[in-house]
């Protein structure tokens, strides 16, 4: 799951005086500059994310992100304004193939910048919106060495002064809150405060340390008010977190970037299910004898693989050796895909695996990839890993650990690491000019991140790593299986009033999911809309567009070199991707 750094789609009021509008006549590279530059000041807090550190020579990284009722009528009006020039640029004609890629991601984010604002209205409903803010604001500068510490805690100190205005916005802003994102608010705001008070309290430099406790006094009383109107005047306004039919099919256009609607992903994806779920129990009966010598093998199809498939999750690491075993899972990795050559490999050697945020890890329950800064790209990346807790019971700790048994992490590690999530964000980080790097790296579209993470999971079982083992290519169905449900889940859940009961049983029964990894991901699912669709709809779109380009290459087709171009091109639409392949313009300037 890859970690996005999109800006808050909310303004900085004190930057917007120095963003005026542009003139409509100017060169579309420039329009395309404007608007990541733009955008990434108003959200002071992503462009420390992206690199990009100061803004018509406004520092930025010692800012935090305005909600104040003049911040959000000046987004709405920047972003209505852009969408005009941006189409008005668009009818003009001329524009070429890397153009119009571009255009796309700029026209899809205002679709879904304006959704958030207008439609959604998330910072009228969502306060982990505010609560991830802050932590973003804190831990980005204390991971990413873009400074010396002494000065990255500067940063730290002044953000934490503003806490309080932050958080006096959210609750001027908040009208009411579904139960469950009030609840993973709370917990994650336990989450700064555990940040600030531990981590940043030992890390901080000798020089900056009276400053920083100054600074970290005001904001922990902030943090504790806030807590108090969570739990006190918010926990009284309800509210559903359903979008609707209409509404979610508006978010679901804007985010895919193709010409399907959810109703036509809903049927390919429950088509898909049966068909994998086939191909399981296929693999099971013929793993049976192996792993049960002498039983006689269930008659029912679901309870066999069951069976195999417990047998798989028995091997597991401890609560201790996580961690080091998905150090060890990314070593191995990186060795096999090296030794086969069949995608390039990264150009850089920059990643750690860390403990997820604990900000973060409402949304983050197993773990997510964090690249590095499009505009600083020799940064550090990072694959985060979900600790599993001490305060669990025995049983919690179980079910985790199945699930991500031996070859469970191995394909977590595949999935966020190498070839998935940090080498394609390592190969967008080439990308030039500068400016569109970053449009492609901080509006990256979904499909093509997650589905490209997924369809590398997948290369590496076709390409025979683990020497065609079958049960990692049991546990791989099983992930699909994940995969599938996770578009059916979110479509249903948004509009056909799924309920909790069907879509455990989905998840439990027709998916074989250990009970810990469905309770998380029912949580997910209801925190986010149209996000858990991308990992379906962008393997299917890689899928095809590899075909499409073997059906137009013929014999000259090589795998490596589709890879290579592809992960050039940076993280435009699938659509654009094809088009850009077939001109010959992939993974070029």
């Amino acid at each position: 799951m890859f970690m996005p750094r999109r800006p808050i789609l909310l303004a900085c009021t004190c930057l917007l005086a120095s963003c005026g509008g542009s003139a409509p006549e100017q060169p579309f590279p420039a329009l395309v500059q404007e608007f990541v530059t733009t955008t990434l000041s108003l959200s002071p807090v992503a462009a420390t994310g992206a690199g990009y550190h100061a803004h018509n020579g406004i520092p930025l990284d010692d800012q935090l992100d305005s909600f104040s009722t003049e911040a959000v009528k000046q987004r709405v009006s920047y972003y209505k304004s852009f969408q005009t020039r941006l189409e008005a640029k668009a009818s003009a004609g001329g524009l070429s193939a890397q153009d119009l890629a571009d255009y796309e991601l700029m026209r899809d984010m205002c679709r879904l910048a304006l959704f958030e604002l207008e439609v959604q209205q998330r910072y009228r409903h969502d306060p982990a919106l505010y609560v991830e803010l802050v932590g973003n604001a804190l831990f980005t500068p204390l991971v990413l060495e873009y400074a010396p510490l002494e000065t990255r805690y500067q940063h730290i100190s002044m953000r934490l002064r503003q806490v309080a205005r932050l958080l006096g916005e959210a609750r001027h802003n908040l009208a009411d809150s579904p139960e469950l994102t009030l609840r993973v608010a709370l917990q994650e705001n336990d989450g700064n405060r555990d940040l600030i008070v531990n981590r940043l309290r030992q890390s901080a430099p000798p020089s900056e340390r009276a400053p920083f406790e100054r600074a970290a006094s005001e904001a922990l009383s902030a943090i504790d008010s806030f807590n108090a109107f969570l739990t006190g005047e918010l926990s009284q306004r309800k509210s559903g977190w359903r979008l609707g039919t209409a509404n979610y099919a508006l978010k679901f256009s804007a985010t895919m970037g193709i010409d399907l609607s959810p109703g036509q992903v809903l049927a390919e994806a429950e088509t898909e299910l049966e068909r994998t779920r086939a191909r399981m129990h296929e693999l099971a009966r013929g793993m049976y004898a192996k792993l049960a010598p002498g039983r006689t093998p269930p008659s029912d199809a679901d309870a066999l693989t069951r069976e195999v498939l417990d047998r798989i999750a028995s091997k597991h690491a401890s609560r201790e050796t996580y961690f080091d075993e998905a150090r060890k899972g990314l070593v191995e990795v990186r060795g096999f895909v090296g030794q086969r050559g069949f995608v390039p490999m990264p150009p850089n050697d920059n990643l750690s695996i860390v403990p997820t945020p604990e900000f973060m890890r409402g949304n983050y329950s197993v773990g997510g990839f964090n690249g590095a800064p499009a505009l600083e790209p020799k940064l550090g990346a990072f694959y985060w890993l979900t600790p599993i807790p001490e305060t669990w019971d025995s049983a919690r700790v179980e079910s985790k650990l199945r699930e991500y048994n031996e070859q469970g992490l191995r394909i977590l590690t595949i999935h966020e690491a190498i070839p998935g999530h940090y080498l394609q964000f390592e190969f967008a980080n080439q990308v030039e000019p500068r400016w569109r790097r970053a449009l492609r790296a901080v509006y990256a579209n979904g499909p093509y991140v997650e589905g490209w993470a997924v369809y590398a999971t997948q290369l590496m079982l076709d390409e025979g790593y683990q020497s065609h083992d079958p049960e990692f290519a049991l546990t791989f169905y099983k992930q699909m299986l994940r995969v599938i449900s996770n578009a059916i889940l979110d479509i249903r859940f948004h509009t056909a009033g799924l309920t909790d009961e069907q879509a455990m049983e989905l998840m439990t029964g027709k998916t074989f999911q250990e009970r810990e990894e469905a309770d998380g991901k029912l949580q997910r699912a209801k925190l986010s809309s149209a996000q858990l669709p991308t990992y379906f709809v962008g393997w299917r779109q890689w899928l095809r567009t590899r075909e499409a380009e073997r059906q137009r290459q013929g014999q000259t087709f090589q795998l490596l070199d589709f890879h290579r171009r592809g992960l050039l091109t940076g993280a435009v639409t699938m659509p654009s991707l094809r088009k850009l392949l077939a001109a010959g313009q992939a993974g070029t300037k």
